[in-house]
């Protein structure tokens, strides 16, 4: 008499397929954490229908409603405002100076530190919105996260 042996079933995991699947969730994690880093000075940012996506750059000035001046994430005065343009210019790429104002503020304070970037020889000047919808005249991205901003440059 003969007996079977106990037959033995071999379970194989395959773990290409999750592999690939962590990669892609990596890849888009990394490619979304770069579109939500944002400076954290509180500014609420003006709308505009006209408005075209432009690139983050580098040498940001901020007005906040307070009248408050940061170059980057520093605060500064407006007398010292041109000489360290003029020092972020030089070290610069590319020679644009975004103006990102909160939509309260005083104009004629928005006008002067333009004047003093294109002193400091700013090459192009980024004013930045928001992004409005034409239909229903809301803004395409929460105020709080800007996101994506959208810009009106004026050259020399």
């Amino acid at each position: 008499m003969e007996f079977e042996g106990r037959k033995r079933i071999r379970m194989h995991l395959d773990i290409a397929p999750l592999i690939d699947i962590v990669f892609l969730l990596l890849i888009f994690f990394m490619l979304t954490a770069n579109f939500i880093m944002q400076p954290g000075i509180k500014i609420t940012l003006p709308q505009a229908v006209t408005a075209k996506p432009q690139e983050e750059e580098n040498i940001i000035v901020f007005i906040t409603e307070g009248n408050e001046i940061y170059l980057n994430d520093r605060q500064i005065s407006i007398d010292e405002l041109k000489d360290a343009l003029q020092e972020k210019l030089e070290a610069a790429q590319k020679k644009s100076v975004v103006l990102k104002a909160d939509e309260k503020i005083n104009l004629g304070l928005a006008v002067k530190v333009m004047d003093i970037a294109k002193q400091a020889k700013a090459d192009g000047l980024v004013i930045a919105t928001q992004i409005r919808d034409k239909m229903s005249g809301k803004s395409l991205y929460d105020k709080d996260v800007d996101s994506i901003t959208s810009a009106t440059e004026s050259n020399k």
